[in-house]
This record gives C-alpha cells, sequence and structure tokens, in this order.
C-alpha cells in the first residue's frame, strides 16, 4: 500500500461520540499495526470487539520439520498435496525460517462453520484454482484465478468457495508484506515505472454488518498455537470503517512486465516486498530485443538468499520437466541456472507465455515434513549433462 479506503458510516471526527439510532454508542476500534506507528484502520462496531466467553482450547501447529540446514535444490510436486474439508488443515506449510511459511492448500469446503484471525503474520494467498469470496469484518472480496490476497495481520475473516477444486500457494509473514518501495514516491503513491498501479488493486465492498448476539466461534493463530475462542456477538459488526490497514486483492494478470535490450534481472518482476523476503511475478511477456540476446537467464548464484518458484501455468522456458503447481527450492550457497539445451534454445524466441510466482528470502529456509512427501528426490541432479 498505502491507499486510503472507507467503506458505511463513520462520524465526521475520530475519537468523538458517534451515536446508534437508538441513541447508543457505536464502538470504536483502532485496528492498526506496529503499536501506533504503522499503518491502521478505524472501525466502529455495534458492540464491544472484546467479549469472550470461553477458550475452548489450544493446539500446537508449528510445521514439523524434517531437514533444518540443506544445500539440496529440490523439486516439490504441490498438487500432490492431499486436499481437506478444513481450510486451515488444507495448509501444508513446506519451507519455513523464522520470519515466513511457505506452503500450499487445497481446501474443499468453504471456510464458514468459524471465524478465523492469524495474529502473528501478514497472508498472502494466491489462487491457483477456484473463485471465490473472501469476507472480513471489513469487507468482502470476489476473488479468481490468478489473485493475490494480502490479508494483514489481526484480520478477522471468512472464505467462501464456488467449488470444491482449489489451490492455493501461500505465505504468512511476520513481517508487513508492502509494494516495493522503489515503485513509490515519498507520499506512498506508485510512480509511472511501477508495474502496476492503485487502479489494479482488488478492494474490499460489501460491508456486512451483523447484529446478532449468541456464541461464535472465533480461532485465532498466535506463536505457533491455534487457539479456539468463543465471543458473545457477531465478529462482522462493523457499520463503517476508514483508514489504510485493510486486505485488498490484485491480480497477476495485470502486472505489466519490464523489459529490455538484454535479460533484465529478476528484480523487475517484483510485486511485493517485506523486510525479510520478496514476492515477483513471472508473467508473459515479449522477450530481449538485442539482435544477439540469449532470452533464457543467465546462471546466477543464491549467495544471500534462498529461491522458490511457484509453476502456475504457461511453458517456463528455462527448465525442464515442470509443470502447473510444481515448486523448485534453490537454497543459497549453490549456484542455479537453465537447465541443459535451455540456454542455448532459446536463441530466437521472441516471447513466452510462462506464468509463475518466485518468493526469495533472505535467511535459509527449513524443509518440512510435508515437503518431503511431495519432494521427487532428484531434482537436484537434473543440471547433469545427457
Amino acid at each position: 500500500m498505502p491507499i486510503y479506503h472507507r467503506l458505511g458510516k463513520i462520524p465526521p471526527k475520530r475519537h468523538t461520540q458517534f451515536r446508534q439510532p437508538n441513541g447508543e454508542l457505536y464502538y470504536e476500534q483502532l485496528f492498526g499495526t506496529i503499536g501506533f506507528d504503522g499503518m491502521s484502520s478505524l472501525t466502529y462496531h455495534l458492540r464491544r470487539p472484546t467479549q469472550v466467553k470461553e477458550i475452548l482450547s489450544s493446539i500446537d501447529v508449528s510445521p514439523k520439520i524434517a531437514e533444518a540446514k540443506t544445500i539440496k535444490s529440490r523439486k516439490l510436486i504441490g498438487f500432490n498435496a492431499p486436499p481437506e474439508d478444513d481450510f486451515l488443515e488444507a495448509r501444508k506449510a513446506l519451507l519455513v525460517n523464522a520470519t515466513v511459511q511457505i506452503g500450499v492448500a487445497a481446501p474443499r469446503k468453504s471456510l464458514t462453520d468459524y471465524f478465523y484471525k492469524n495474529a502473528d503474520a501478514d497472508e498472502m494467498l494466491f489462487i491457483h484454482r477456484g473463485t471465490g469470496t473472501l469476507k472480513t469484518f471489513l469487507g468482502n472480496i470476489s476473488f479468481e484465478y490468478g489473485d493475490y490476497l494480502i490479508i494483514p495481520r489481526g484480520m478477522i475473516y471468512q472464505i467462501e468457495f464456488d467449488t470444491e477444486d482449489n489451490r492455493i500457494f501461500y505465505t504468512e509473514s511476520t513481517d508487513p508484506i508492502y509494494t516495493p518501495k522503489r515503485y513509490r514516491n515519498h507520499f506512498g503513491q506508485l510512480l509511472e515505472h511501477s508495474p502496476y498501479c492503485e487502479r489494479d488493486y482488488k478492494l474490499p465492498t460489501d460491508l456486512e454488518t451483523h447484529d446478532e448476539v449468541g456464541e461464535f466461534t472465533m480461532k485465532i493463530k498466535k506463536q505457533g498455537m491455534l487457539h479456539t475462542l468463543v465471543y458473545a456477538s457477531h465478529p462482522f459488526d462493523v457499520v463503517g470503517w476508514d483508514g489504510y490497514n485493510f486486505p485488498y486483492g490484485f491480480s497477476i494478470h495485470n502486472f505489466e512486465p519490464i523489459t529490455g535490450r538484454v535479460h533484465q534481472p529478476p528484480p523487475v518482476h517484483q510485486t511485493f516486498e517485506t523486510k525479510s523476503f520478496v514476492v515477483c511475478s513471472f508473467v508473459p511477456r515479449l522477450y530481449d530485443y538485442h539482435p544477439l540476446s540469449i532470452p533464457a537467464p543467465y546462471n546466477h548464484s543464491n549467495i544471500d538468499s534462498d529461491e522458490v518458484l511457484y509453476y502456475v501455468d504457461g511453458d517456463f522456458m528455462s527448465r525442464t520437466g515442470i509443470g502447473p503447481g510444481y515448486i523448485s527450492l534453490h537454497p543459497g550457497g549453490i549456484p542455479h541456472g537453465p537447465h541443459p539445451g535451455t540456454y542455448e534454445g532459446s536463441i530466437g524466441h521472441t516471447k513466452t507465455e510462462e506464468l509463475a510466482v518466485m518468493v526469495d528470502t533472505f535467511s535459509p529456509l527449513q524443509v518440512t515434513e510435508e515437503a518431503v512427501k511431495i519432494d521427487d528426490g532428484k531434482y537436484y541432479q537434473s543440471w547433469l549433462e545427457k
């Protein structure tokens, strides 16, 4: 971000009396980050948002680590992760470190039986398959194939899917997820050289205000634990809000690629950033147009980062044996590059139809037990000459 947005009814002055038609006060809540220094929104509720009736259970959902230190390049078959009915149980964390979890999910059912809040991390959900609606206490966002959904930490949400065939690539980040700083001026507006602009955002609409009391189940993830609480009123009781802290969507299909006469480095594909990793979008684009250009990427050494590439669709020209939903891990410490034959074979090609999401982390990733289950086991040898 940042971008200002508002929905529903709000008073003309913040932190002042704002009354319901019956004369009772609406309850103001600051939904903010980084203490009182980060982005925030002011929300107005029918009832106090603090009414916890019970804490039912707390279970450890920390990823189980299979390999804490690795130098092995891997290919994970993402679509081999089993579908699950429950939205949270469907999440399979594959590669993790202290600041990010990277994984896939194949939820069959909508998240409607309870409400969910991640109190530790901003979430990025990339929709590979499926359509539906992200429903939050700040409004709803319709989503479809190719959408990134950015959900700030602390956001209370549910998610409705239109079918049971859903595939998601996701990250959970303990650092806030922002648009790249170099794309923004000092006011926060996206600049002319940015590959997308504010018009491309999918902002919350259709604020649903529920005036209900009773028992409402809330699951809250905090410090690797999933806590189940019961609230006394419906969490979606907001009548209005304004500010800068809210969920939004962005379609990978609206990312406008930056090209050049010779091969451009990965940062030109950057879409989001945190202090500890970046997210890049590889989209259909024209290849380099220097008469002696080599469109395939040059070999490069991962010294300071681990590279994770999630293949969405199309023909990824620098790789062989890759299909939709595959994930490659190229750990720091060793070089990697195009597979044998693809470097030379790219000469003369004028465009690519590839679609992929890349996550480069600045600290080493650990491999989980869930990742080992879908690892092909031999990818690290795929650069050997036949």
